[in-house]
């Protein structure tokens, strides 16, 4: 039997996610169907009878927001939420706000897929003249992280996501794990992905085939060690997760029409 139980999901559908664009640090909100996703987690979630203490997030509202829309469906919005710019997604650099389908058509899939999966590999770095560099960096929320605006990272490889993630997860999600609490973490494509490779000891090579759907809840089930005892599961209807992984898979892809 577990000895620990923890969830953790991609944020629901963003509006970028939708345009199929970088979106990273910008921050967006929830699109009419990632608000959707984000009420049928909460609703399977409530069906399996799953009761939560405490809620980390990124500091991006798509994170956000779908913790509360999850929290709202299980009758349980007085759950205390910790928020933190370290389960952020992936700083994608000056790859922000630029069409994957776009870019697979000009630099080849393989090259996409690289950018986008590979757990070393670093895109290359926003600039001052990027068109979104000051909406993040002047943004409030980052003045008030623990490290300082300056040392806030400019692009990031997935071995930097999880650089930054593993002191956040040591000293503060492993000790409200091992008190008992029943944690939900609603993240990002690449900040859960980081995380899972952390737990689970995901090798390099085999990372970059890790693809998360979003608004589908992952449950691990850990020893006191805390090891996994067995592969994460996604919970849900199977057949549809399959679908969404692929649909995620394809952003990545040309477009039929463009090949």
């Amino acid at each position: 039997m577990a000895k620990y139980r923890l969830v953790l999901l991609r944020h629901g559908e963003g509006a970028w996610t939708k345009e199929n664009r970088f979106c990273s640090w910008v921050d967006q909100k929830l699109s009419s169907d990632g608000i959707k996703e984000a009420q049928n987690c909460g609703k399977h979630l409530k069906a399996l009878g799953f009761e939560f203490d405490l809620v980390f997030t990124s500091v991006l509202s798509r994170s956000i927001q779908t913790a509360w829309l999850i929290l709202e469906e299980m009758g349980q919005e007085w759950v205390p939420i910790q928020s933190s710019w370290r389960l952020n997604e992936r700083h994608y650099g000056a790859l922000i706000g630029l069409n994957r389908a776009e870019m697979a058509l000009n630099h080849g899939e393989e090259q996409v897929k690289i950018w986008r999966r590979s757990y070393d590999v670093t895109p290359p770095p926003i600039s001052e003249s990027h068109p979104y560099y000051a909406e993040i960096y002047n943004d409030r929320r980052y003045k008030c992280t623990d490290v300082s605006q300056e040392n806030l990272p400019k692009a990031e490889s997935l071995k930097d996501v999880l650089d930054r993630l593993l002191p956040y997860w040591n000293e503060k999600i492993v000790p409200e794990l091992k008190s008992g609490k029943m944690i939900l973490i609603s993240a990002h494509g690449n900040s859960s992905r980081a995380l899972l490779k952390h737990v689970e000891g995901i090798s390099d090579e085999d990372i970059i085939n890790v693809t998360l759907p979003t608004g589908v809840p992952i449950l691990l089930e850990l020893d006191e060690n805390l090891h996994p005892l067995g592969p994460h599961q996604f919970l849900g209807d199977q057949e549809a997760i399959q679908a969404a992984i692929k649909k995620v898979e394809d952003q990545g892809k040309v477009k039929s029409a463009e090949k």
